[in-house]
C-alpha cells in the first residue's frame, strides 16, 4: 500500500561537502557503527569561510573591527580552534565557556563576555585575562569596579562595554535605559583609571538591516561624546542576529502560500516559524548594514561614519558563521503505519533539534540514508520501493517528543538501522536543549574533513 496523504517537500539548501558525505559509501556507516547512536557531523571548513567573509566585509567597507563567534550557538571545540587560527574573537557567557575558549587557544583579549548578571568568578576571570566585558546593569558595574580594584596592576584596567537597551525592544531585560546609561557613564569617568570603558553594545531581535544601522549610528555619536569626557569609547558592538537561509525562495514562498494544518501529525498547529528563507544573509547582511545612509545632513553611510570618527565595529554572529557547517544523524528504530501516513521512531530525542522545544518546528526535510535498498520491508504492507509520508518521533515515552510533526515525503519506508539526516543543524539546533533524559547518551560529535579525495573523521577533542 502506498501512502498518499497530501504534504509538501522542503529540501534544504546544502553545501557540496554534505552531498558528498551522504554519497560516500563508507563514511556514515562507519561513524554509525562506531558511535552506536545519534551523532552530529561537524565540518570546520565552511565555518572558516564564513568567518573570512565577515572579516572581508569589514575590510571592503573600510571599517576597523572584530568578529566574535557567538559560542552559545554551538559548544563544540572545533570552531574555537578555527577562531584561534584566524585571530578571531569568541563571545562567551559563562566560566566554562571562557575556560573552553582559552583552552582551545583563543587569547583573553579576543574574548567578549556577554550575558546577564555575571558571577563574581566570571568577572574576576575575565579581568585577569583582559577580556572585554559587556556590562548590563548598574549593580554589575559596581561589581566590576570592585573586581578592578582587586586585580589592579600597573597601566592595566578592566575592559568594558556598556550595553544599551534599544528603544525598539523596550521590554528586553537586557541593557541600560537612557537614565541608567548616564549614571553608568558618570561612574566610568570616576573610575577611568581602573575601568576602561571601550564603548557600547546592543542586540536587536529579528533580522532587519535598517534598525541595526540606525542604532549603531546613534552609538557612534555616543562614543564621540564619551571621548570628550575622557573615556576611551572607541567601539560599538552590534551583536548578532545575522540571517541564514535554509530553503530557497520558491520553496519557502510555496510553503507559506499553501500551508495546511493537515500537513502535521496529530492536529498539531504552530503560531510561528523561523524565516527559513531570508535576504540578505550572513556577511552580505553586514555589508548592507554598513552601506545604510545614516546622517541626513551629508547622506553618508554607516561605514563612513565609523571610519570618519575612528570607531571600531564589533559583531557577534553565531548561526551565520555555522551556516552549512554540520548536520545531525539519527538511527531509525522503527516505522509504524498510521493509515495514509507513517511515524518513524529514531534513537535520540527531539531536544537535539532545538526548534521543537521552542514551540516551533524545524522545517527543512530530514533525508533518509541510504535512499534506496533492494531488501524487502518485513512486517509492513509496503513494498520496498513505495514512497511514504511520515512524521518523526523520538525514543522517549513522551507524546510530544517529536523531531518532526510534519508528514515528510520519503522515497521508501524507513527501516531499523537506516539513518535520518537533518541538514544544516550546526547553528543552535544541535545542543541548545540537549538532555540525558532516560539516561540516553548525548549525540556524539564527529569532526570531518575532506582531503586527498576522501573524508577523514574523528571525535571532537574538546566538546
Amino acid at each position: 500500500m502506498e501512502l498518499t496523504a497530501s504534504t509538501i517537500s522542503l529540501p534544504a539548501i546544502e553545501p557540496r561537502w554534505a552531498h558528498r558525505a551522504r554519497a560516500d559509501p563508507h563514511l556514515l556507516a562507519d561513524i554509525a557503527g562506531a558511535v552506536r547512536g545519534p551523532f552530529h557531523v561537524l565540518n570546520p571548513a565552511p565555518f572558516t569561510e564564513n568567518l573570512a567573509a565577515f572579516s572581508d566585509a569589514l575590510i571592503t567597507a573600510g571599517v576597523s573591527g572584530q568578529v566574535y563567534f557567538g559560542k552559545k550557538a554551538n559548544r563544540s571545540g572545533c570552531w574555537l580552534t578555527g577562531c584561534a587560527e584566524a585571530d578571531a574573537g569568541v563571545d562567551v557567557a559563562s566560566v566554562p565557556e571562557l575556560v573552553h575558549a582559552l583552552g582551545c587557544g583563543v587569547r583573553g583579549e579576543d574574548l567578549v563576555v556577554t550575558g546577564a548578571a555575571k558571577s563574581d568568578e566570571l568577572l574576576w576571570l575575565a579581568a585577569r585575562h583582559r577580556c572585554l566585558l559587556a556590562v548590563d546593569a548598574l549593580d554589575e558595574l559596581e561589581r566590576v569596579v570592585t573586581v578592578a580594584r582587586a586585580v589592579a596592576r600597573s597601566n592595566v584596567a578592566v575592559r568594558i562595554l556598556l550595553r544599551v537597551l534599544p528603544e525598539i525592544n523596550p521590554h528586553s531585560r537586557f541593557g541600560f535605559s537612557a537614565t541608567e546609561l548616564e549614571r553608568a557613564l558618570e561612574r566610568c569617568v570616576q573610575e577611568r583609571d581602573r575601568v576602561r570603558m571601550e564603548g557600547f553594545s546592543f542586540h536587536l531581535n529579528g533580522y532587519e538591516v535598517a534598525p541595526r544601522a540606525a542604532l549603531a549610528a546613534q552609538l557612534v555619536d555616543r562614543c564621540v561624546a564619551a571621548r570628550a569626557r575622557g573615556l576611551v569609547a572607541n567601539s560599538v558592538s552590534i551583536g548578532g542576529g545575522f540571517a541564514v537561509s535554509y530553503l530557497d525562495s520558491a520553496t519557502w514562498q510555496r510553503f507559506n502560500a499553501d500551508y495546511r494544518d493537515s500537513w502535521f501529525h496529530g492536529g498539531k498547529t504552530f503560531n510561528q516559524f523561523y524565516p527559513y528563507h531570508q535576504s540578505p544573509t550572513g556577511a552580505d547582511m553586514l555589508s548592507e548594514i554598513l552601506a545604510c545612509r545614516v546622517d541626513d545632513d551629508d547622506a553618508s553611510s554607516l561605514a563612513a561614519k565609523f571610519a570618519r570618527t575612528g570607531t571600531r565595529l564589533l559583531l557577534e554572529p553565531g548561526r551565520a558563521l555555522l551556516d552549512g557547517s554540520g548536520f545531525t544523524a539519527f538511527p531509525v528504530q522503527g516505522f509504524k503505519e498510521l493509515g495514509d501516513y507513517g511515524i518513524v521512531t529514531v534513537a535520540g530525542l527531539s531536544a537535539s533539534i532545538s526548534e521543537q522545544w521552542k514551540g516551533s518546528e524545524y522545517l527543512p526535510d530530514p533525508m533518509l540514508w541510504p535512499t534506496a535498498t533492494d531488501d524487502s520491508v518485513t512486517g509492513s504492507s509496503l513494498r520496498s520501493g513505495d514512497s511514504v509520508n511520515a512524521c518523526v518521533g523520538g525514543a522517549s515515552c513522551l507524546e510530544y517528543d517529536m523531531l518532526t510533526w510534519r508528514k515528510v515525503p520519503f522515497p521508501r519506508a524507513p527501516r531499523y538501522g537506516d539513518l535520518l539526516i537533518y541538514p544544516n543543524t550546526a547553528g543552535y539546533q544541535m545542543d541548545k536543549n540537549e538532555t540525558r533524559f532516560h539516561q540516553l547518551p548525548l549525540p556524539a560529535r564527529v569532526v570531518v574533513s575532506y582531503d586527498g579525495g576522501r573524508f577523514h573523521w574523528r571525535l571532537d577533542e574538546r566538546p
